[in-house]
């Protein structure tokens, strides 16, 4: 589905996210909005042209005048019809219903869509729905339709209009139908019955509300308010932060007392009313509401006037929605169902953190209730205006509520359900808790970090990001969970608990959770939280009733639920002094709500596959059987091998080659043994890391074989559990600690805590007390510590290290070395990986080089750096040592004599078949100062002569008809 996109131009990600989903509601109405006046289609020549209309309004409270940007959209004849009201969600403009007003004309209706005061061309400012401004204003909009002779009439200046809006709009929908007689249907979608609960949601229920629930998502709030919904607070702020070409700056406007400056304030504001600004910019520095605030926020919300709404009223609610949730929705149906107006209650599977999977038929429920209120047939306006008289159980052109389920595996719609009625549908079960029992929640100082629960406004992000590690904080949180259950459950409603909290502080504030939990994984199946703030005696314990965030999801059989309690939340501001609570669950139950629907689309309990995906699935399963049974015949050919049974680690003939033709590893063969610290050298694409990857069974070779003592090498084989690695680096759960890592891991293995060998790799990684510590704190060094000593866990046969010196400074580099003598002292094996080739000389015993896919040359270390017909003579500074190796070049038996001009000390290295008793006589003998006399070469210059011969020789190097010697006094020779 595509995403509507706003007419405004935003500023910063903030501003964008909340213009963009607030018009996210309109969607319902047709197709998507566009976010800019495209040109009209009109295919069959039924539409009028697009009429832009200015109509002028009562002015602000500075007495400026205001005149709203609209435009109507018609049908092209010449009749009458019905009108409606279009209105656009916060952040949005007339521009953003282009579409839906287009289809609606082509459906018999004459369409007014204007900007709301404050917002795209129209002037004046953003009052948030003021009785007195917005909402008078939608009374000036039916007054401007009674006079257009297009309209149809049910008396002289009653126009027969509906009025229909999403969020912004929904709410003025509802408030215009109560304060206007002349309305004949409403239709309100993802909007709120109260903003200053919506802002300030609690969901602790008043003493004496009854244990149940007359309608799926009802909470009878206690009257006190909780924690500010501060993000969506400062995206409201945001979307409204660009100053209209018709108003002036705010800080031309008078300052406002009890607030701080309007200069101060005015890039915040924006187009905000200065009053309603200030207040709310109070409650953002403090976390609370005013008095005033609050007075202003449930003024302007449909709550007080619902009791005049008599008009039938259409409520479509999200539950992908954590800015107003479907209790708003609950609460505006119990009332008008109470007072005996026709309503009917829709739950979608969107709302203002994602779009609706449902979105096509959402819409044709739209247009089938406008068809019976609001009917284009002027021979049905009699029955429609019967039935706008009507009591609320007279029968209704949509289901009087109708939710979607969750969407089943592999499908992308959401089934719908309907029940006959919305109050009184609901009925609970009680599960019981396994352990409800007491548990510490601490709350940061600071109120950071903070858990995250979802991300308003970007629902597909959070559900890309580990949840519940986000949300279960270490320290900060209680979790109680149920036995599985026995049988499929599906829950429609807002579940029920009773908390018991001591707490050190008069008040506590948590934020509660419902997570299910399926094969030890935790997930959420709406993501949303329900924040309760307690009042409580320092001490005492408190038991008070809960509601949680009302949804629809099933439970599926074995699966079992998780209630969590957490002391903060990202996208509240909550309190900021440090608190220890303790947190119980009275009863040790929840309430689980249910409605008995019928299924009128989509399919609850069966995962439907299509023929073609039926078939493709059979096709892998022949595919991996194929390749079971390959795998199997290859293992029986791969026997375990009685004469390497006591050799570590054998590698013979790999040959890897890839996809892009790429042969990265070319017939390498080479062992390690007992005792042995081996070093795997050479340039970077040598293979060498290729080569340990299938050494370890993460990748198959084309061809060749790995044996590790006698048993041949394979994804998951047995024989690899003698073996540790790192390889490619280190990787941890980041909001573990170190130790809390190592034991997981180890866990993971199967074998008992005794054979891990704790205090050994504790030893070798290092930490101190930062093994205690969240990973996502350490180092680089740090966290490639924690993976040598991980690697080490249970003290390993064989030991396997990729570059283990990365993000290590020199002293632990040292400090490496000892520590894996000692571990091959002790009759293992270690092969490390590293272009370090001076660290290599000191701590390896053995060498393989590698280059182009190719082992090049093997042997001791001792063998490749000291030979009899070498000898380096190291020169005093001054000493010219071109001229000294002319000399030396000129006596016979010297074959070759390499000269390293050192600034600080040149170096001879001199090859020949002499004595070096004799070459050190005729050095001595070319009058040079000499300060130095040695057998042994760098590591680093056998290393590179040894590539350099087999870039040169084209991989001759490696042929095995030739001896180490033969190769190494090649090398020198160069």
């Amino acid at each position: 589905m595509t995403v509507p996109r706003p007419a405004v131009r935003a500023r910063g990600w903030a501003t964008r996210t909340v213009v963009f989903l607030a018009v996210a509601g309109t969607a319902l109405l047709g197709m998507p909005g566009t976010g800019s006046a495209a040109p009209r289609a009109d295919p069959t020549g039924t539409l009028a042209p697009e009429q832009a209309v200015r109509v002028p309004v009562g002015a602000e409270p500075d007495g400026a005048a205001v005149t709203l940007d609209a435009s109507v959209f018609a049908p092209s004849d010449k009749g009458q019809h019905p009108a409606l009201l279009l209105a656009h969600g916060f952040g949005g403009s007339k521009n953003d219903l282009v579409t839906q007003a287009n289809d609606l004309a082509g459906r018999g209706y004459v369409v007014l869509t204007w900007s709301a005061r404050g917002f795209g061309a129209s002037g004046g400012r953003i009052h948030l729905d003021d009785p007195d401004y917005e909402i008078a204003d939608a009374r000036t909009l039916i007054d401007t339709l009674a006079a257009r002779p297009d309209v149809r009439l049910d008396a002289p200046g009653d126009p027969r209009v509906g009025v229909v809006g999403a969020s912004y709009g929904g709410a003025l929908a509802l408030m215009a139908g109560a304060s206007d007689p002349r309305v004949d249907t409403v239709a309100a979608v993802i909007t709120w019955n109260d903003l200053a609960d919506a802002f300030f949601p609690q969901n602790v229920t008043s003493a004496g509300a009854p244990a149940g629930a007359s309608s799926p998502a009802q909470v009878d709030r206690v009257p006190q308010p909780g924690p500010f919904k501060q993000l969506w607070a400062s995206r409201f702020f945001g979307s409204a932060a660009a100053p209209s070409p018709t108003t002036p700056p705010a800080a031309a406007l008078p300052a406002t007392t009890g607030g701080s400056s309007t200069a101060a304030t005015s890039a915040v504001c924006g187009r905000f009313d200065p009053t309603v600004c200030q207040l709310f910019l109070a409650a953002a520095e403090s976390g609370q509401p005013s008095d005033a605030l609050l007075s202003v926020l449930r003024a302007h919300s449909p709550k007080p006037v619902l009791r005049t709404l008599k008009a039938p009223t259409y409520l479509v609610q999200g539950m992908a929605d954590s800015l107003f949730g479907l209790e708003q929705a609950d609460a505006t149906a119990r009332t008008l169902s109470g007072q005996g107006t026709p309503v009917a209650v829709r739950w979608i599977d969107g709302g203002h953190d994602g779009p609706s999977s449902t979105a096509a038929a959402d819409e044709e429920s739209l247009r089938t209730w406008l068809a019976r209120y609001l009917p284009v047939d002027p021979a049905t306006a009699s029955t429609a205006t019967t039935a706008t008289a009507s009591t609320a159980t007279a029968s209704l052109p949509v289901p009087a509520f109708a939710y979607a389920a969750p969407i089943p595996r592999r499908q992308s719609v959401a089934p719908i359900l309907e029940a006959p009625a919305y109050v009184g549908s609901v009925t609970s079960t009680t599960l019981a808790l396994t352990d409800a029992t007491a548990r510490p929640v601490l709350a940061p100082p600071g109120g950071q970090p903070a858990s995250v629960t979802t991300i308003p406004g970007a629902a597909s992000l959070a559900a890309s990001l580990p949840a519940y590690q986000l949300a279960a904080l270490p320290g900060q949180f209680a979790a109680f969970d149920s036995a599985p259950v026995a049988d499929r459950m599906s829950i429609v409603g807002a579940p029920r608990a009773r908390l018991t909290v001591t707490s050190s502080s008069t008040s506590a504030t948590f934020y509660l959770s419902l997570w299910q939990v399926t094969a030890g994984v935790a997930t959420l199946p709406r993501r949303l939280v329900a924040p309760v703030t307690v009042r409580t005696t320092p001490g005492a314990a408190t038991t008070v009733d809960v509601a949680l965030p009302a949804g629809t999801w099933t439970l599926e059989g074995g699966s079992s639920v998780r209630l969590l309690v957490t002391s903060t939340d990202s996208a509240f501001t909550g309190t900021r002094a440090a608190r220890v609570d303790r947190v119980a669950v009275a009863d040790a139950t929840i309430s689980l709500p249910s409605v008995a629907g019928r299924v009128v689309s989509g399919d609850t309990t069966r995962d439907t596959e299509s023929i073609g995906v039926a078939a493709a699935i059979v096709v892998v399963l022949l595919a991996l059987l194929g390749s079971a049974w390959w795998q199997r015949r290859r293992r029986q050919h791969e026997p375990a091998r009685a004469d390497l049974i006591d050799v570590p680690l054998v590698v013979d003939g790999l040959v890897k080659t890839y996809k892009d033709g790429h042969r990265a590893v070319n017939d390498v063969s080479w062992r390690a043994d007992r005792g042995q610290v081996v070093g795997l050298l050479g340039p970077n694409g040598a293979g060498k890391t290729t080569t340990l990857r299938m050494v370890m069974g993460l990748i198959r070779p084309d061809s060749g074989t790995v044996h590790v003592l006698g048993d041949p090498i394979r994804a998951g084989a047995p024989v690899l559990a003698r073996v540790g690695a790192l390889i490619e680096g280190p990787g941890f759960l980041p909001h573990l600690t170190g130790l809390q890592n190592l034991r997981a891991y180890w866990a993971a293995t199967g074998r008992t805590e005794a054979d891990a060998d704790y205090d050994q790799v504790l030893e070798v990684a290092a930490l101190g007390d930062s093994i205690n510590r969240p990973v996502r704190s350490y180092s680089q060094g740090m966290r490639q510590r924690l993976g040598i000593a991980q690697a080490m866990l249970g003290m390993p046969e064989v030991l396997i290290l990729d570059e283990p010196t990365n993000g290590l400074d020199p002293p632990q580099i040292a400090a490496m070395r000892p520590i894996l003598h000692r571990y091959a002292a002790s009759g293992r094996t270690v092969v490390v990986s590293s272009h370090l080739l001076g660290e290599v000389e000191m701590t390896c015993s053995h060498v393989v080089v590698m280059h182009a896919g190719k082992v090049v040359t093997t042997g001791t270390v001792a063998e490749l750096v000291d030979s009899s017909d070498t000898t380096v003579v190291l020169l005093g500074p001054g000493a010219d040592a071109e001229a000294v190796a002319e000399r030396l070049r000129q006596v016979a038996g010297v074959t070759e004599v390499d000269v390293d001009l050192d600034p600080v000390e040149a170096r001879l290295t001199v090859t020949a078949d002499l004595p070096r008793a004799e070459v050190v006589r005729a050095a001595a003998g070319t009058g040079a100062d000499i300060v130095g006399i040695t057998s042994r070469r760098h590591l680093e210059e056998v290393f590179l002569g040894v590539i350099a011969s087999a870039s040169a020789s084209d991989g001759e190097p490696g042929d095995g008809s030739r001896s180490l010697t033969d190769r190494l006094r090649q090398v020198r020779s160069r």
